[in-house]
This record gives C-alpha cells, structure tokens and sequence, in this order.
C-alpha cells in the first residue's frame, strides 16, 4: 500500500514539474520594402501582441556627414500576473530608444 502512495506521489509530482506549454502564433504578418523599411505584427493565443514598423531616415553624424538609420516604432502588450493588460509604445531613432506605458516608472519632476 506504501509502495501505491509513493508511486502515486511521483507521478503527481513528474506532472506538476512539467513545463507548460508554450503559447501558440495566432496571427503573424509581415512584409518587407525595398528600401529596407519594414512592417510586422503577431498575436499569441495568450494575449500578447506586437506590432512594429521601420522607416528608413537619413541622419548626419558628428561630422555632419549623412547616413541611413532604421526609425523604429512599435507597441506591445501582455496580461500580467493580475490579469491586467499592460500596454508599452516605443520609439528608437537616432536620438536613442524611447517606451512609455503604465508600468514603466517615471522620472520624478525637475526642481528648481
């Protein structure tokens, strides 16, 4: 009867160590220009979604000289362990990466 609780036991126990399974792509597009100028989007059975877009731009260095950079805009969102859905939008250029959303802290107020 021991060795049947026992048994019992570890297979509960091989069960509830199992990793989940992952979440699966519902929906996924992308497309890809010419230019090097991109768009894509997916969504996750889970709720996770993501959307971004790359513009071509040309920039000048320190030495006024041009080059081509990637503009980046996008968002993303999720539920979190409570259930809420957190959204986050960001940027990233030449001047450097940006994100704003509810659950990114904020820097306090300058005082002057």
């Amino acid at each position: 009867m021991k060795l049947v609780i026992l048994v019992a036991c570890a297979l509960m126990a091989i069960a509830v160590a199992a990793p989940p399974e992952p979440p699966k792509i519902v929906r996924s597009e992308y497309e890809q220009s010419p230019d090097g100028g991109y768009s894509y989007t997916f969504e996750t059975d889970d709720g996770v979604v993501r959307q971004e877009t790359g513009v071509i731009k040309e920039a000048f260095d320190e030495e006024n000289k041009p080059h081509n950079v990637v503009v980046v805009r996008g968002s993303y969102s999720y539920k979190n362990p409570d259930g809420i859905v957190e959204a986050i939008n960001y940027s990233a250029d030449e001047n450097g990466f940006k994100a704003e959303g509810d659950s990114i802290p904020k820097n306090p107020p300058v005082r002057r």
